[in-house]
């Protein structure tokens, strides 16, 4: 018979080297569709590594490319710290982005000085705003997250269009459905010459560590754990969970909303509705893949991003799919998840007893 049971007190090591080793495994399962495209695995892995690392300019476009994921990242990992399941980032990402052009785009007669800060202050309050709404549905009539948040996507995409083919659509756009630019005062400076990497990246691990530390050493972070654990036993214990869930969906919403903004401030100017090629799912896996942990967060974005980069530069080299991206991140996902529950419980065989 199997039994399966928790482990009374897994090591650190343990815990931190089973994502490490499912990234691994991951890498490992990856070499089977390369090896019936007709690939050498290990030559395919080595352009991999030449399109990240190579040069200047593939390092910083692999920064520029976890930047947003950090964002959702974070944004998944502390609303799933207090199990409120978020999947709602691809579209706050996108509520951000929006209020980053009605503001940016000289909608406003503001001073250069006060631009960007308000920019970065509205993005992150319309992504905060976009999970206040599921969160509300959720305390006060108990429908689900997931579905509502997952829903509220596509009318916030659906909403994108509308507002790209009137309001916000750019007068000397010919038509195309394309907002107005960002103010160059409005934009996020880069953090390198000729290089598309900008102070987007400084913000997001400046976040990242303040939110490390709030989960950490703050009693704000006492209380989202506590709430995420046993609700039952928080709100005995006098945590009023209401405001910790609606608290901590805003953050969550926030910090998605400032992915759009870095997208629009920071890397493209203006907005279109293929903005995000997934940030706000990818930053499932990102949060997944980092066990709910900040820096970890900023750990794994960093590798999914040279997955991503990778396997475009490979895939140029090679003639092989640059799907096989999309292949490694699921299989990392996988296998995180079968890492993370091999970390909490064990299998053990016993003998079935005799009759």
């Amino acid at each position: 018979m199997i039994r399966i049971e928790p482990r009374e007190s897994p090591s650190r090591a343990f815990a931190v080297g089973i994502p490490v080793l499912s990234a691994v495994i991951s890498l490992a399962f990856a070499a089977i569709p390369l090896l019936a495209a007709g690939a050498n695995p290990l030559v395919a892995y080595g352009e991999m590594i030449k399109g990240v690392f190579g040069s200047v300019f593939a390092v910083s476009e692999m920064l520029t490319r976890a930047t947003p994921l950090i964002f959702t990242g974070l944004a998944a990992a502390l609303a799933f710290r207090a199990k409120l399941w978020n999947i709602g980032a691809e579209g706050q990402l996108y509520l951000g982005a929006m209020a980053a052009v009605g503001i940016g785009s000289g909608f406003l007669d503001i001073s250069g000085l006060l631009l960007l800060p308000l920019i970065i202050f509205l993005g992150a309050a319309a992504g905060a705003v976009g999970m206040m709404a599921p969160t509300y549905l959720k305390v006060r009539f108990g429908a689900d997250e997931v579905v509502t948040t997952l829903l509220l996507n596509f009318i916030i995409l659906i909403f994108l269009q509308m507002m790209l083919e009137g309001p916000l659509q750019d007068p000397m756009g010919l038509g195309w459905p394309q907002s107005a630019p960002v103010l160059d005062q409005g934009m996020l400076p880069p953090l390198m010459d000729r290089m598309r990497v900008h102070s987007g990246l400084i913000l997001a691990l400046v976040l990242a560590a303040i939110a490390q530390f709030m989960l950490a050493r703050s009693v704000w972070g006492f209380k989202l754990r506590a709430v995420g654990e046993n609700t039952a036993a928080a709100r005995h214990a006098g945590i009023n969970v209401r405001r910790s869930l609606f608290v901590v969906a805003a953050i969550s919403g926030a910090l998605a909303g400032l992915a759009g903004v870095s997208e629009v401030a920071g890397l493209k100017g203006y907005l279109t509705s293929d903005l995000s090629p997934g940030f706000g799912y990818t930053g499932i896996v990102v949060a997944m893949l980092a066990g709910l942990s900040p820096v970890g967060v900023v750990i794994a974005a960093l590798f999914i991003a040279s997955v991503f980069v990778g396997a475009d530069s490979m895939s140029r080299a090679m003639g092989v799919s640059s799907f096989l991206a999309d292949l490694v991140v699921s299989m990392s996902l996988l296998c995180v998840l079968v890492g993370g529950f091999l970390a909490r419980y064990r299998i053990l065989r016993t003998r079935a007893a005799k009759a």
